[in-house]
């Protein structure tokens, strides 16, 4: 074939797809997100048609043009479509984005613009799960929303672009593979049971086959693949291999072979023996008394598992005031249940890793996380190194959501290499999960059950708030602490209430384990509160948005949840009230007052949320800057760039404040061997966190070059100048977000369609107005994905769901345009006035939703996904 203009030729396997052999052949502009032809990351033009690479049979480009994004255009010479892309900053973490470059260049005319009528039909085979897709129709359409050069504050182009649209920017897999090894595993089919044998004689007799790993072979060390600043916010109850298994998927063994092929083929022949162990699937009964045990071996104080007897790994009971005396002497009360399913992270690049041990003796695990510091530190911990012997490395991110604050592959690629080296043996060891995989083994969003009771005034001010949650950790707890105390804490403190009551237990079962998701608790939490919140209003008659107002806290009052108030948290600024305004009139503005199409209802709704902007109990950062006598700055920083867009706003950070253009900033980051520490991207961290470590260095380099005689005196220095800059994220501020709906809700098919999505945010001072409206619009488009369609099927411990297929992640079609309206605060915790608004703009979607629908039909909603088949049994007053 002819690949981006070259030949290659050789003789795929059997079967090949066309995507692997074009990876084989070098093209890393492919990616595989799917393996099933969902996504379209790997997009090809075969003799110019747009196809799925990944169920093309790698024969039918014999004697053919296979064009990738690659083969279109240079980083210095974009094609026109490329360029559109760049201009209209239409993708976030880039990993999905070759391939929608590819198809629409099948589409567009000569100057790169697609004019399409429905290019939602023409797009469906392509999905983004982070921008929102609206920057993507701004591509499409030529608008450019970006400057290549600017100041603080403009929306400035990221520093990648040109990569990432020619497909050229490597993301973790995106290396040669010439010599490595593969490591596939063998899962369990038992929800839980001991691991009585296992015997891998047959798939070690396969020529091949160079290493097979059990628990035989693993350090007896127990750990959490979740991963914080402080690992004692996690239970340790998790081994590398176990001899027990607590959920079908967990790993047993591992086999390491010469082809990833050779690995599952080999895999496929390890046989285990086991002896089954009565098992829990539902919370509730997981918490009663009698119900099978999970980790009852585990010691609760070592563990740290709030009570091991009950499946309890964490609770949190109460009560500040008189709850039951507030709702006795309420005019108006309202409470109900609410649910939320399990929701996949659905990151387009699979969690993967690879590892080796140098000449030197050091490990190196390279790795597709949001935690590159703390993984190596559990590496380290867990395998008996010393933390300087470990280096982790994180290439770009295709996409995380919290899904990559875990230590999932890495552990067992490091374990593979380390036994290989002791054999003299140093040769790569790589493991790259399946989309399946991701589905049945990787942790999802927390499963909750949450119960609300408020009660009221005749003014409509809160006398009573009594909240019960009951959240699903799966087999393992690995941020089960953290999601529940996090759930239950900003969605009940924004509210002043004089009693307030909060009971919340985490419980282990043996279904699949679950983990950080965007929001972290919150948007679960606040689905309930906000849904009963609204039906407060509509008992005391007044509108949803004046109800907020004469409840939520304003600066001065006290944050407070079950107990004694927060200290820790600050109102660095409040624009809460601005929010409610802003959404509020933005929506009024677009009312018609036309009747709705006939077998239609209309409804409004609202919802509002609060985020802590950093994470509690320290989240630490660490920058270099370096400034070339050329004026070249080269900035090196420990967080991770997965599509947040921090590496855009640190290179603005630093041109500002040095007087040069964004594009002489390098940016170096995510590399624990180059950079400063770091505990990672989460939590919104990257910009109020790391921003501030940068931001200190930039101001300590110009005071520098400031005192030499500006940018003119650099020429005569022999070396860089050189100043270091570091953030603690002891000093904590809030950030708030509103969002309003219109929607049309058809009862005899259950649809509901979005007439107006309007989101008012609280952000400080905005960095780059482009990036945080992507960021907005990207949460956004996940919340309503969990809100109407995305749920992982669980029966009996078994996921059903395994294939974006049927897990139906957003296309194009199914997200609203979202207007983003900015409140005008300055906060004195972030710099220069920032805040963090990565994850807030998820949590308040799916309660507006709900709460619209609520208004459309007269009935409400208490269950997530609200899928077409519940709202038809729910306007049809049957249970949904």
């Amino acid at each position: 074939m002819i690949l981006d203009g070259e030949a290659a030729s050789g003789r795929p396997a059997p079967g090949q797809c066309l995507r692997s052999w074009i990876r084989e052949c070098g093209g890393t502009a492919v990616k595989k997100g799917c393996d099933t032809g969902d996504c379209g990351a790997c997009t090809v033009l075969l003799d110019g048609v747009p196809v799925h690479s990944c169920i093309t049979p790698a024969a039918r480009a014999d004697g053919r043009a296979v064009t990738t994004a690659a083969g279109l255009g240079t980083p210095g010479e974009l094609s026109p479509v490329q360029r559109r892309f760049v201009e209209a900053a239409a993708f976030q973490c880039g990993y999905c984005t070759p391939g929608w470059v590819v198809t629409a260049t099948a589409l567009a005319e000569e100057d790169g613009t697609v004019r399409v009528p429905e290019p939602e039909r023409d797009f469906k085979g392509n999905l983004c799960r982070c921008t929102g897709y609206r920057s993507i129709r701004d591509a499409l359409e030529g608008r450019a929303n970006v400057t290549a050069d600017g100041a603080f504050g403009c929306s400035v182009a990221a520093p990648a672009g040109p990569r990432v649209v020619t497909g050229r920017e490597p993301f973790t897999l995106d290396l040669p593979d010439a010599g490595i090894l593969h490591v596939k595993l063998v899962r369990s089919e038992q929800a839980h049971a001991r691991v009585v044998a296992v015997d891998s004689a047959r798939a070690e007799a396969l020529p091949g086959v160079v290493l097979v790993l059990t628990s035989a072979d693993a350090p007896d060390v127990l750990y959490s693949t979740a991963r914080h600043e402080s690992r004692l916010d996690d239970p340790d109850d998790t081994r590398l291999f176990d001899d027990v298994v607590r959920f079908r998927g967990q790993r047993v063994a591992a086999v390491v072979a010469e082809s990833a092929a050779l690995a599952q083929r080999a895999a496929a022949l390890v046989e285990v023996t086991y002896e089954p162990l009565p098992a829990v699937f539902d919370p509730e009964h997981a918490r009663s008394p009698g119900a099978p045990l999970l980790h009852g071996d585990k010691d609760p104080l070592t563990s740290r598992i709030a009570d091991p007897s009950r499946n309890v790994v964490a609770r949190t009971h109460g009560e500040v005031g008189d709850v039951a005396a507030g709702l006795r002497s309420a005019a108006h009360t309202v409470r109900g249940t609410w649910s939320s399913g399990r929701v996949a992270h659905a990151a387009l690049e699979t969690h993967g890793a690879r590892a080796w041990v140098d000449d030197d003796g050091m490990l190196v695990v390279r790795a597709s996380t949001q935690v590159p510091f703390l993984v190596r530190d559990e590496l380290a911990r867990v395998l008996g190194r010393d933390p300087d012997r470990v280096r982790v490395v994180a290439a770009r991110v295709g996409g995380g959501f919290g899904g990559k604050q875990e230590l999932l592959v890495e552990d067992v690629v490091a374990l593979a290499a380390l036994r290989l080296a002791e054999r003299g043996d140093r040769r790569p060891v790589q493991l790259d999960m399946t989309r399946e995989e991701q589905f049945t083994a990787i942790p999802l969003r927390h499963p909750m059950r949450v119960s609300v009771e408020l009660g009221a005034d005749a003014g409509g001010r809160l006398t009573a708030m009594r909240v019960d949650v009951l959240s699903d950790t799966g087999a393992h707890g690995n941020h089960g602490p953290g999601v529940m105390f996090h759930g239950v804490h900003e969605s009940v403190a924004v509210y002043r209430c004089p009693s307030k009551r909060v009971d919340a237990e985490a419980v282990y079962t043996n279904n699949p384990p679950s983990g950080a998701f965007r929001g972290y608790g919150l948007g679960q939490v606040v689905f309930a509160i906000e849904s009963a919140l609204d039906e407060l209003s509509r008992e005391v008659g007044i509108s949803p948005y004046e109800l907020r107002r004469r409840n939520v806290v304003v600066p001065g009052d006290p944050l407070v949840v079950n107990g004694p108030p927060s200290t820790d948290l600050e109102y660095g600024s409040y624009g809460l009230d601005q929010c409610l305004d802003l959404a509020e009139q933005a929506l009024t503005a677009t009312r018609t007052g036309a009747p709705p199409e006939d077998g239609w209802l209309v409804g409004e709704g609202m919802a509002l949320s609060m985020i802590a902007t950093i994470p509690p109990r320290g989240h630490h950062s660490h920058a270099r800057i370096a400034l070339d006598p050329d004026g070249t700055a080269t900035l090196s920083v420990g967080t991770a760039e997965f599509g947040n867009g921090t590496a855009t706003v640190h290179a603005q950070f630093v041109a500002d404040a040095l007087g040069i253009p964004p594009t002489r900033v390098r940016v170096v980051s995510s590399d624990t061997a180059t950079s400063g520490y770091d505990s990672g991207a989460f939590g919104s961290t990257g910009s109020v966190v790391a921003g501030l470590a940068v931001q200190r260095a930039a101001t300590e380099v110009r005071r520098r070059l400031d005192s030499l005689g500006g940018l003119p005196a650099l020429r005569h220095l022999e070396g860089p100048l050189v100043a270091t800059g570091a953030s603690d994220g002891t000093r904590r501020s809030v950030a708030f977000n509103v969002h309003a709906v219109r929607v049309a809700v058809r009862p005899a098919t259950g649809e509901v369609r979005f007439l107006d999505s309007v989101q008012a945010v609280d952000a400080g001072v905005v960095i780059n107005p482009e990036q945080l409206r992507g960021q907005v619009e990207g949460g956004v488009a996940q919340a309503v994905g969990s809100a109407l369609q995305e749920q992982v099927a669980v029966v009996d411990g078994e996921v059903l769901t395994q294939g974006f297929r049927s897990y139906r992640t957003p296309q194009m079609a199914d997200v609203p345009a979202t207007r983003v309206l900015v409140a005008g605060t300055y906060d004195t915790v972030g710099p220069r006035g920032a805040k963090s608004m990565s994850e807030a703009p998820y949590n308040p979607v799916a309660p507006a939703i709900a709460n619209a629908v609520r208004d459309a039909l007269g009935v409400r909603p208490h269950d997530l996904p609200m899928s077409r088949d519940r709202i038809w049994r729910l306007a049809r007053g049957g249970n949904p």
